[in-house]
């Protein structure tokens, strides 16, 4: 199976090296030197890691045969891609890869069916399971433990424990309304506490 690591961006520097974004988990692994990468446009590559650093917060990686900055610079937006056993796991046992995710039925604890995991989001905070909903609609699942409580490889599915309004619109208009008619008791209640304490 092939899947995209990384996309090659700007030239970094002279002597041929490229800054990358990472598309994948284990950059150490898939992007370590003497890794050879495929490359979407196929013309491209393939392409052998020579050396890799990371700098102020970049990955910078340079080719074989990649020697100055015009060569470099050519490579720009190319993908990377690295052929992956579809067998393989993550080292850890919750890991998984974006492949394994992808085509999940998502349901709730008592089976009901919330959608199909059409893509993953890695964002800097989390990764965000992006589901389609049997109308067509699409809902973002954070991928944290309180929520998604279950993957079941074997079965296909990812089970689900939502926080209201999650994914039921109606649920969060009236969870928001009922959090706004305490605050005159909470008033009368703090008054009162600061009365004992004088």
């Amino acid at each position: 199976m092939q899947l995209v690591v990384a996309r090659i961006g700007r030239a970094h520097g002279i002597k041929g090296e490229v800054t990358v974004e990472v598309r994948t988990d284990e950059p150490e692994l898939r992007l370590a030197p003497g890794a050879v990468l495929a490359t979407d446009p196929a013309s491209a590559g393939p392409l052998t890691i020579e050396t890799g650093r990371v700098h102020s917060g970049r990955l910078l990686l340079r080719f074989e045969g990649v020697r100055d900055r015009n060569a470099a610079e050519a490579l720009r937006n190319t993908l990377l891609i690295a052929d992956v056993d579809p067998e393989e796991r993550p080292e850890e046992p919750d890991e998984y890869y974006d492949h394994q995710l992808i085509d999940l039925d998502v349901v709730l604890a008592d089976g009901t069916e919330v959608g199909r995991i059409t893509e993953i989001s890695h964002l800097p905070s989390q990764d965000l399971f992006v589901v389609e909903r049997p109308d067509g609609t699409e809902v973002m699942i954070p991928f944290v433990e309180e929520i998604v409580t279950d993957i079941d490889l074997d079965e296909q599915k990812a089970v689900i424990t939502p926080p209201p309004g999650l994914i039921d619109d109606r649920a969060e208009i009236a969870s928001a309304r009922d959090a706004a008619e305490p605050e005159d008791g909470a008033g009368g209640k703090y008054a009162a506490e600061a009365e004992d304490d004088s």
